[in-house]
């Protein structure tokens, strides 16, 4: 534990120009007072730490020292190219190792690109949840992510709508869709690639069976087609609509852009008002409803009738609130 303690504050020296107490025992998590001892004992092993007294005072490195104690491991490099999604890290279990990966690549650097990573910080981050939406990690998503790193085969409990299912998976890859951990699994037994919620899982046992990865697989694009397809699969019904200008342009905006690329592409010619006419996929009515009011006048629902019923009970009750 010291010794990793001692390499870190090294390090850290090296990466700034100068660090007082305070600040490293922050980073170290220990008090100052343990500084105070580590930096006398890097001192006597024949690491040239300097401290300077009064109020501007602090510890750094001289006469030029660099430590070539910078090698990366395989979990730091792994956590280095996910560092712009913190939150994501945090949930994996992996912030320990992306911390010490930036610390290490920060202490490689020559001084000139030593603010390289502030730069990069400064400049870009990720909020992968939606707004208005409190995110809440799965408990299992630390379990899942080891599997996922290390190839394990795991036996999981699975909660569907229907019931509880046990499955042994090969857990390939994990996807953030706004907000949500999922996990793309391929079954043994049927030879079949599945993505599965994280927060369904009741129980993940990770034995020491390894499964011999297909390299051809690729997350991006699996994850891209099997997002497409469930899209089309929950669009079950149909109903036509007559959109202004205004309302083609806010379209895709107002329901699923998969269903609004499809109806767009398929409408005919816009009248001679600029209006068109377009018979749009939809999960239900319920749903039609309740994303086509938001387009508001810019859009008039021709069938089902059962849907313009609707719109007609909407539009009296809202001509009777602000009707003069």
């Amino acid at each position: 534990m010291r010794a990793a303690r001692l390499i870190k504050m090294v390090l850290l020296l090296q990466s700034r120009a100068s660090m007082t107490a305070a600040e490293l025992a922050s980073e170290l998590e220990v008090s100052e007072r343990t500084v105070t001892r580590d930096a006398q004992a890097l001192s006597e092993a024949g690491v040239p730490v300097y401290a300077d007294r009064g109020r501007a005072g602090g510890y750094r490195l001289i006469g030029g020292y660099r430590t070539r104690l910078t090698g990366l491991a395989r979990s730091e490099a792994e956590a280095l190219f996910l560092s712009g999604v913190p939150g994501a890290l945090r949930e994996m279990g992996l912030e320990d190792a992306a911390s010490a990966a930036r610390l290490k690549v920060s202490a490689a650097l020559l001084p000139s690109l030593s603010d390289a990573s502030r730069s990069a910080s400064q400049r870009f981050h990720l909020d992968a949840p939606n707004w208005f939406a409190e995110p809440k990690a799965p408990e299992l998503l630390p379990t899942v992510a080891d599997a996922v790193w290390d190839d394990r085969r795991v036996t999981a409990r699975y909660r569907s709508r229907e019931s509880e299912v046990e499955r042994v998976l090969e857990p390939y890859g994990l996807v953030l869709k706004a907000g949500v951990w999922y996990l793309c699994a391929r079954i043994p037994d049927a030879d079949t690639f599945r993505v599965y919620r994280i927060d369904r899982f009741t129980e993940m046992d990770a034995g020491a069976e390894r499964f011999v990865r297909d390299e051809e697989f690729d997350l991006p694009a699996f994850w891209a087609e099997r997002a497409e397809q469930f899209a089309r699969s929950i669009l079950r019904t149909e109903v036509v609509v007559r959109l202004s200008p205004d309302g083609v342009r806010a379209l895709p905006y107002a329901v699923d852009p998969v269903s609004a690329r499809d109806a767009l592409a398929a409408a005919g010619p816009p009248d001679e008002d600029g209006t068109l006419t377009v018979t749009l996929p939809v999960e239900s009515e319920k749903v039609a409803h309740s994303q086509l009011l938001a387009l508001g006048p810019e859009a008039e629902v021709l069938a089902p009738e059962s849907l313009r019923a609707r719109f007609t009970d909407d539009a009296t009750r809202l001509a009777r609130l602000y009707g003069t």
